[in-house]
């Protein structure tokens, strides 16, 4: 015991001997990711789109032959893939799950005729119809609450029972929402007067109205907010230009430009975490890859877990309070990394973080 507290001594020490003193952007005692590829349903490829609380992976998967798609659920690692199914059609698509379990996405219902928003409370199931037409539902909070697009407007669906509330637009015609968080806050776009751009909004929730969240010089588009209202999205730099990646520090604040990996590319960002841990990707000059945003700086994932041969993360589309990240590599795979227990972080000179010091729950 005393040589572990001595140890555990010497670490601190060292830690803030390098934080005071400048360290690099990024000190690692080993890589602070394990990697799992979360295969597919046996099609080709597949998306990990969304992740809770407690690491269930939701996405999309093709199926054998590649010529339809099923939303799928991971329950964590030792796990596998699991299809839930569709409303009668070909084709469904996950796009969020809560704590819960409940998972959103929309589906084709028999015939292929139409595409209906669906709720699959899981474990069990089964798939159930939202009742609200041909939406197309993006996120679900802890209290059910679904948003997403129903025709032209985003709405907000308490479920169950509803009922639908459209969300409006900033002046213009269309509107899409695409997070929510705990308070029921809403993210997403909208278009403004004239309907000559659209730009990324706040909905504050019941009584409020949508709020335009600005843009970095052109179009923007908010993709996740987290439970302190800060959101993260995407804006074009300039009419026209490269879009970067944003995150809206809240009321009071304005849009900050997080930049890319380097060089004249573009990057978009898609979550955030309760930390203000961003995940996301950009533009390379090898291609596409995904990023960690913390403590002020911008990491490729790609660097930051051991990776098997040929494969390379391309995008990250969610993070949980715990550090869990879910995407897509080049290979095509949904993937999730998770933060391994004790792996030390030190981000930017005078600024440190620890991963993974919290033992990850099991699914």
């Amino acid at each position: 015991m005393a040589r572990g507290n001595l140890l555990r001594r010497l670490m601190l020490v060292l830690v803030i001997f390098l934080a005071l003193c400048g360290s690099p952007a990024w000190v690692q005692a080993s890589n602070p990711y394990t990697f799992y590829d979360l295969d597919t349903l046996g099609g080709s490829s597949s998306y990990a789109l969304g992740i809770n609380a407690s690491g269930q992976v939701v996405g999309v998967s093709y199926l054998a032959g590649n010529a339809s798609y099923h939303a799928f659920i991971y329950p964590g690692p030792g796990g596998s893939m699991q299809d839930l199914g569709t409303l009668g059609g070909s084709s469904s698509y996950a796009s969020g799950i809560n704590a819960s379990g409940q998972v959103v996405g929309y589906s084709y219902l028999a015939g292929n005729a139409s595409i209906r928003a669906f709720l699959y409370p899981y474990p069990g199931g089964p798939m159930q119809d939202l009742g609200t037409g041909a939406g197309f539902p993006c996120g679900i909070n802890d209290s059910g609450q679904v948003v997403g697009a129903f025709g032209a407007k985003a709405f907000l669906y308490p479920y169950p029972g509803g009922p639908m509330q459209d969300l409006g637009t900033l002046g213009g015609t269309n509107s899409t929402a695409r997070g929510i968080n705990a308070s029921g806050q809403v993210v997403g776009e909208a278009f403004t007067a004239g309907n000559a751009s659209y730009h990324a909004f706040l909905y504050p929730g019941p009584g409020g109205s949508m709020q335009d969240l600005g843009t970095l010089g052109g179009l923007s588009s908010a993709n996740g907010i987290n439970a302190s209202g800060q959101v993260v999205g995407w804006s074009e730099t300039g009419s026209g230009s490269l879009h970067h990646a944003f995150i809206y520090p809240g009321p009071g604040g304005s849009m900050q430009d997080l930049g890319t990996l380097g060089g004249g590319y573009t990057s978009m960002a898609y979550g955030i975490n309760a930390s203000g841990q961003v995940v996301g990707y950009s533009s390379t000059g090898t291609g596409s890859h995904a990023f960690l945003y913390a403590n002020g700086q911008m990491q490729d994932l790609n660097g930051l877990v051991d990776l098997p041969a040929g494969v390379s993360l391309s995008f990250a589309y969610g993070i949980n309070d715990e550090g869990w990240i879910v995407g897509k590599t080049s290979s095509g795979h949904a993937f999730l990394l998770t933060p391994i227990p004790g792996s030390l972080l030190l981000l930017g000179s005078g600024l440190l973080g620890l991963v993974g010091w919290r033992r990850f729950r099991k699914a």
